[in-house]
């Protein structure tokens, strides 16, 4: 890919709407300062006093953060949070990004606000120690009211849209936003507007996924074609219909794969992220329009 090319392709996204489907949840970060370390009376054990606390958008909303920062015109993201302080601060969170719309994205009774709080240890010249993470999760099945307006969202928000991201990041099926229900809307939109380019990406894996493009790591690519690990595309042969996937590298290359030909690949270089561990995510948010370049 050439300077210019590039030039033209980032040149449109001030001009795109993406839409990021999935599970948005709270990155609570809670600094630490040792320094002021206290005994409890009542305990006796330390105290941790905090002295500040960062909340930022993650899982899909990392993505949407990514696609922020590459400059997309607007971004629709269709989830949900409950109605507690973490779903307060993460629609204040989503609310204050350019170009972010929230008029997909459902506040709910019924549902807990997925939350990462992450303890840090922050001293002067020292990198952060990050102590035991405490999470906040569903663990019933999300309910069939909700599904059915978090479908309806996603219908309403594909045919105006460039691009579609689906992010499944819950551990236990059926509790989030990705559930078999809104995969076979999907599966009906894809019929029905085959130019949209899709991405999806799972850590419970995208067996049970509509032909759309699919990102997996090298260990999720590995589990999904039952091959030993460090698999690469190009080594696998299609055992059905194939359709174009993503394989996340790392700091090396992401390869874009249709019918187990590399159609183009470009550097992870280029890719600003949010924090560090968005990385592959950061790769994730500007595939479909690589993907639709190389269409």
């Amino acid at each position: 890919m050439s300077p210019d090319r590039f030039q033209e392709i980032t040149g449109q996204y001030a001009s795109l709407r993406v839409g990021v489907v999935g599970d948005f949840c709270l990155d609570r970060y809670l600094e630490i300062d040792p320094a002021r370390q206290e005994t409890s009376i009542e305990t006796g054990l330390p105290v941790h006093n905090v002295v500040n606390v960062r909340s930022q958008p993650g899982a899909a909303g990392t993505i949407l953060n990514n696609l922020v920062a590459l400059g997309i015109g607007e971004i629709y993201p269709v989830g949900f949070a409950g109605e507690d302080g973490e779903g307060f601060e993460l629609r204040a969170a989503l609310r204050t990004q350019r170009g972010v719309r929230l008029d997909h994205f459902r506040q709910t009774d019924q549902r807990r606000t997925f939350t990462y709080c992450k303890p840090l240890v922050v001293e002067t010249g020292k990198p952060p120690v990050e102590l035991n993470r405490f999470d906040s999760k569903n663990w019933t099945p999300t309910p069939a009211l909700l599904q059915g307006r978090l479908i309806d969202s996603v219908a309403n928000v594909a045919p105006d849209a460039d691009a579609m991201i689906l992010m499944d990041q819950v551990d236990l099926p059926e509790t989030g936003v990705i559930t078999l229900k809104l995969l076979e809307a999907v599966r009906c939109l894809v019929r029905e507007i085959p130019e949209l380019p899709i991405v999806a990406d799972s850590r419970r894996g995208l067996r049970s996924f509509p032909p759309v493009c699919l990102k997996m790591n090298s260990a999720e690519l590995s589990a999904l074609a039952g091959c030993p690990d460090h698999a690469q595309l190009e080594e696998l042969k299609p055992s059905r219909p194939c359709w174009p996937a993503f394989q996340s590298l790392r700091e090396h290359i992401l390869a874009l794969r249709e019918r187990v030909r590399v159609m183009e690949k470009y550097s992870l270089e280029h890719a600003k992220c949010s924090k560090s561990q968005g990385l592959v995510r950061g790769g994730r948010a500007g595939a479909p329009r690589a993907a639709e370049r190389a269409w």
